[in-house]
Formats: structure tokens, C-alpha cells, sequence
């Protein structure tokens, strides 16, 4: 089988390539011509250049190739160019990572372009499925999981926002990218739709400690009011002052994050790591 994989270079997709080589997938990658191919330089993939505003580009790309696996964002509004696309190169079948985000409270800037996206993609008639991972960690390219482990090994004292008591699922990278290659090899996942997350939900505050036991590090943590801070943010927001966090971030993890992945493991038999595991795998790194 010969897939077209958008979206390749990135965190997600270098470690999905790889996986699919493995399993017998003939490979092309859809790149735009800056991206940095250096972490799939050693792989056997056939490299497509283009670009999701020049349609032309993608339909050559999906020319030939039996399915495609977009891991490029749905948030940027490209979702109906690629369907578009998918018709008119004649590819039916689409495997396309969405995010449980789309379920949050807050009226985040994306999250009505990717409720579109996903609208658009199961109106399309294409065979689909939409995966919804949870917040993806897992190597040093990971922007959250990774930025923690880094605070917490030169800081004793962890200020949390908030009592911590919000539930989060957090999944590990290679998870996500054996849901994609089990669902793609299962028909019983043509035209649903599936959250993926880690295998249990645990507090911010567990979050914490699990990245402190993995870095043998015993951490105080100092709670905060959160909403003073997050209004006192939205004003710096205001100003276009620059801080290394946002109002949207604390007020993200002062929400309940925690997703059922029951239909995954029915259909495709989706099992993921604990978080011990996995962070335990990160902070080695």
C-alpha cells in the first residue's frame, strides 16, 4: 500500500514514517520546499514539494499513492482544498489527525476552523477516519511535556495556577503513531471518528509529581489563584507585551481533559502506555 503522508517532518509525522517502513508502506511525503528533511534523510520515502496553496502541487503528490494520512494541522483552513484535491486525484481513502481540543470550553482562535475541518471531511463521501489525539509528549520536540521536564530539573518550587486538580490524558508520541497505522489497516474505522489519549487520567498535580519520581526529584508545589493571573495576563495580551505564557494556557489547564478511548480499543484494538511510562521515557533523554 502506498500512502501520501502531509505533515511528515513534524513531531508526529517523523515518527510515524519510520512505523509505516516498518510494516511494509511504500512512502511519499508531502513537504513544502523549506522544510527540514533531516530526521527522515535516512529512510527510503519519496519526497513530493508543494504546497496546500497551490493545489496543483498536492494533486500531483496524491497521484498513484492509495490513501493519505494528514497530520498537518486542520487548524489553518485547508481542509476542503484537500478534500478537493483527494476527488480529483482520485484517492478515496483519508486518515486525518484532528484533536480533542475541539471540545474545549474555551473559544480558542482554532477551534471553529477544525470543527469545520471535521464537519467538511465526514460530509466529503471519502472513506476517513478522524483520530482526536490528546496533548501529544514524548522526545525533546515535544513543546509541553518537554518544557516541564526542563523547569523542573533547575527548580525545586513548581507554581501551579490553580488547585491542580484538573484531570489531563496526555499521550505519548509513538502512540499516536500506532493508532494511526492500526487504524488505517482496520476497515471497521472507515467513516468514524476517534479520541485517542493516554491510558489513564490523572490530576496536574499528579502530572507533576509523575515528572518529578521520573527525574528523582522531590518538588514543592505553590498553587496560585489562577483567574487574578489570568486577567492580569489578558492585560499584558493587551498591550502586546511578550510573556512566556498565555491567559488561554492557564485557563486550558484549569479544565477537565480527560477523553474515553473505548471505541479505539474496540475497533482497532488501540491500547496506549501510562504516563509513568512514558514520561519515564522522556526524561531519560
Amino acid at each position: 500500500m502506498k500512502v501520501l503522508v502531509t505533515g511528515g517532518t513534524g513531531f508526529t509525522g517523523s515518527r510515524l514514517i519510520p512505523l509505516l517502513l516498518k510494516n511494509g508502506f511504500q512512502v511519499r511525503v508531502f513537504v513544502r520546499p523549506t522544510s527540514n528533511r533531516s530526521l527522515l534523510s535516512s529512510f527510503e520515502v519519496e519526497w513530493a514539494t508543494g504546497d496546500f496553496a497551490n493545489p496543483e502541487t498536492f494533486i500531483a503528490a496524491l497521484r498513484g499513492v492509495d490513501a493519505l494520512i494528514n497530520i498537518a494541522s486542520l487548524g489553518f483552513g485547508h481542509a476542503e482544498s484537500i478534500l478537493k484535491s483527494m476527488k480529483e486525484a482520485g484517492v478515496q481513502r483519508g486518515l486525518f489527525i484532528s484533536t480533542t481540543a475541539i471540545f474545549t470550553q474555551l473559544n480558542a482562535g482554532s477551534k471553529s476552523i477544525r470543527l469545520a475541518a471535521e464537519e467538511a471531511i465526514q460530509a466529503s463521501g471519502v472513506d476517513y477516519t478522524i483520530l482526536r489525539p490528546t496533548m501529544i509528549y514524548g522526545t525533546p520536540r515535544d513543546r509541553n511535556m518537554w518544557r516541564l521536564i526542563r523547569l523542573l530539573k533547575i527548580t525545586p518550587i513548581m507554581p501551579i495556577f490553580g488547585d491542580g486538580e484538573s484531570l489531563q490524558q496526555p499521550i505519548f508520541v509513538d502512540d499516536v503513531a500506532q493508532a494511526v497505522l492500526l487504524a488505517l489497516q482496520n476497515d471497521a474505522t472507515i467513516r468514524k471518528s476517534y479520541n485517542i489519549a493516554g491510558k489513564a487520567p490523572l490530576t496536574y498535580n499528579e502530572v507533576i509529581d509523575t515528572v518529578a519520581s521520573a527525574l528523582g526529584k522531590r518538588v514543592w508545589k505553590l498553587h496560585l489563584p489562577y483567574l487574578p493571573i489570568v486577567r492580569a495576563l489578558q492585560f499584558t495580551e493587551r498591550l502586546r507585551l511578550r510573556l512566556p505564557i498565555k491567559a488561554e494556557q492557564v485557563l486550558r489547564l484549569n479544565e477537565n481533559k480527560a477523553f474515553s478511548y473505548d471505541e479505539a480499543g474496540r475497533d482497532f484494538g488501540f491500547s496506549p502506555r501510562s504516563f509513568e511510562v512514558g514520561i519515564g521515557i522522556e526524561a531519560q533523554k
